[in-house]
């Protein structure tokens, strides 16, 4: 009997763990409702309801701040519930009960109803990839929220077009509504670059809470970064063609301190396009050195941006790429100092073994990736490789093995054939992570 019940007060789950439960849930709907009221302030934007209405009430009740002076409240309003919903990402982790790989897998397995089914893969060729249903259903409402902008957009701008307010500024009727969406088309596009970086902060709290990763949300990044670019280059055509039309084609050069610059547009939307051209997979697959090092242009291309729309009206679309920024901060803090590299050894098959020293608090899960930088082949390179050691195993020790296919990974396989093991060789290695694990719905 004693046994007995003893078992059965293992599997009882503790009060502190309903308490924890009850904590999560309430974290996770706190995050819902916050989410939800950052998508309807992007659906009410370009309303006259918002503008006429409930923008200048806003602005004279809560847009005298301190530091930020009118700028306070896009922060408020647009900055600060992304930064509040990172913050309860962290909360949630922290809380949330540790189980094991193969119960989770379990737990799965015997999922079943409308949500599992929408979470199977729906298309598996194709432009998108592999994409479940649930993932084509936010890619339409996404879309849908675009073209509402849009038509909203112009819907309200047209009608302030006039013969008169045309004539005023030596523009006929054509051109004063191709210059309004052209304008217009660019508040469309700040839509994509507000949510472009969120996929691809590797330590995101945002992710795991919605059981994603960064290396399977790296899909919306491109679906992003493919909408982001096209808004952006109509827009940025769609100026050309109205200031050849006005025999005023010089405006190309111009930087204005008071109004946007154009020649910051320019620049910014000139880096987007190195980046959107290297990153076509026919060429990120052949020549993947040019599309890695073409992507630091992101740094050009956020700084003109800046530049382009000026420092209050960037808060916009700031919340992703400051996340993001942070997170590269603190991979770089990682990255500093070498890791202990407690061997490495050439195996069959053109594959190489490299075996870390770790900490014995330091857990990972199956399937987990690794980010390995070696400088003495590139300074700049970082290459992801699944864990192949287990961290209850060996509890001190992380191992990755390297297959030798790409010219980074060729290299090193030389490398260490060349080396004589007699004697003393040291390698400096640099990691990030390790992150994951990646989805193991396969195993089902």
């Amino acid at each position: 009997m004693d046994h007995k019940s003893a078992r059965v007060s293992a599997k009882t789950p503790s009060s502190g763990d309903e308490f924890k439960d009850v904590i999560k849930g309430l974290i996770k709907l706190l995050m819902l409702v916050i989410f939800l009221g950052y998508v309807f302030i992007w659906i009410l934007m370009p309303t006259l309801i918002y503008r006429t209405k409930w923008l200048p009430v806003m602005r004279t009740e809560f847009g005298f701040s301190t530091y930020f002076g009118l700028a306070g409240l896009t922060l408020f309003m647009l900055m600060f519930p992304m930064l509040l919903l990172a913050c309860l990402g962290c909360l949630y982790l922290h809380l949330k009960k540790q189980k094991t790989n193969n119960h989770l897998i379990r737990e799965k397995a015997t999922g079943g109803g409308v949500l599992a089914a929408m979470r199977r893969p729906m298309l598996v060729k194709g432009p998108l990839g592999i994409v479940s249903a649930t993932e084509l259903i936010f890619l339409a409402m996404f879309v849908a929220l675009l073209l509402w902008n849009f038509f909203i957009y112009l819907r309200n701008a047209f009608p302030m077009i006039t013969p008169q307010s045309a004539a005023k500024l030596h523009q006929k009727i054509w051109q004063a509504k191709l210059e309004a969406m052209a304008i217009r088309i660019g508040l469309v596009g700040n839509a994509c670059l507000a949510f472009l970086f969120i996929p691809v902060v590797r330590g995101s709290s945002l992710l795991p809470v919605l059981g994603l990763t960064s290396e399977s949300s790296i899909k919306y990044h491109i679906w992003l970064g493919h909408l982001l670019m096209t808004i952006f280059t109509v827009h940025g055509l769609c100026f050309v063609v109205y200031w050849a039309s006005m025999h005023e084609i010089s405006q190309m050069v111009t930087w204005s301190k008071t109004e946007m610059s154009n020649v910051a547009g320019e620049i910014a939307l000139l880096s987007g396009l190195v980046m959107w051209a290297t990153s076509y997979p026919s060429i990120r697959r052949r020549f993947f050195e040019v599309f890695f090092y073409s992507h630091y242009l992101y740094i050009i291309f956020m700084f003109f941006y800046v530049l382009h729309v000026g420092i209050a009206f960037c808060f916009i679309v700031l919340p992703g790429f400051y996340m993001f920024m942070v997170d590269r901060f603190l991979r770089f803090l990682q990255s500093r100092d070498n890791v202990r590299l407690l061997s490495a050894r050439v195996l069959s098959s053109n594959t190489a073994e490299l075996t870390f020293s770790k900490a014995k608090e330091l857990m990972y899960n199956p399937t987990s990736t690794l980010f390995v930088n070696i400088p003495c082949i590139s300074k700049l390179q970082w290459h992801p490789f699944t864990i192949t050691s287990s961290s209850n195993l060996e509890p001190e020790m992380l191992s990755i093995v390297i297959k030798s296919e790409g010219k980074w990974s060729t290299k090193l396989y030389k490398m260490l054939s060349t080396w004589d093991h007699d004697t003393d060789r040291t390698l400096s290695v640099s990691v990030e992570g390790p992150y994951g694990p990646i989805s193991t719905d396969f195993l089902r």
